[in-house]
């Protein structure tokens, strides 16, 4: 039977692992070949799936963004006579995290890709922001310099009116009140901006108000996962 590359969902939020589809178990239950976000997560979730997982049987390497492709190409090329395994830090594979020139090299060699059903943080923020979900675009960080970011705030803004397309963005858990202030000070009163933050856990917020209505209430979102998103 020829090998696979399966894409395993993590929880996003590190403890509610429920919210993993229970069929995920079985299908990857023979694989011991996996390159990972981090291994300690990823041996975390593999024996919350199944307490008899056999982790000392498994082969890790560690895929970041900062491993350079040739190394990871070399271990995929290495273990073709294995099904592998993608396991992300949180959330989906290839999905504003590692892995997909992985399953770009898997399908140049006609090898099967799986990908596995299990939570998105930013099609979670999407489905609960009442934004249209016909068209979006997830934009990854924003500028680290300030009038850079400010630029980028307004042009997102703009293609919301421009084409109705969703814009979805994110910040780094510390910066995120800096972002949400500037995007209050920056954007149009009339504009709707959705913060989604602490997905999947008992503290998950998601709300959508015009920038004009969160200037009146600003929550704290400091320190906090979280996603922005601007729509209309």
């Amino acid at each position: 039977m020829k090998n696979k590359l399966y894409l395993i969902p993590n929880a996003i939020n590190g403890e509610p692992q429920e919210a993993i589809p229970s069929l995920v178990g079985p299908v990857i239950e023979k694989v011991r070949h996996f390159m990972v976000e981090r291994q300690a997560s990823a041996e975390k979730l593999l024996k919350r799936l199944n307490p008899q997982f056999p982790i000392k049987e498994c082969v890790f390497f560690e895929l970041s963004e900062h491993t350079p492709f040739q190394e990871a190409k070399k271990f995929f090329e290495g273990n073709l006579n294995y099904d592998i395994g993608i396991i992300s830090e949180a959330g989906v594979p290839c999905v504003a995290d590692p892995g997909a020139e992985i399953v770009a090299l898997a399908h140049a060699k006609n090898i099967e890709v799986v990908p596995l059903v299990g939570p998105s943080s930013i099609l979670l923020a999407l489905m609960g922001s009442g934004f249209n979900g016909q068209n979006f675009a997830f934009n990854g960080y924003l500028p680290k310099e300030k009038d850079e970011r400010i630029k980028k705030l307004k042009e997102l803004e703009r293609r919301v009116f421009a084409e109705n397309q969703t814009q979805i963005f994110m910040e780094a858990p510390y910066r995120n009140q800096n972002l949400f202030e500037e995007a209050l000070l920056n954007l149009n009163p009339k504009t709707a901006l959705c913060v989604a933050a602490d997905l999947t856990m008992p503290t998950q917020f998601i709300k959508t108000l015009s920038i004009n209505e969160w200037k009146k209430n600003k929550p704290a979102f400091d320190k906090r996962p979280a996603l922005f998103l601007i729509g209309r």
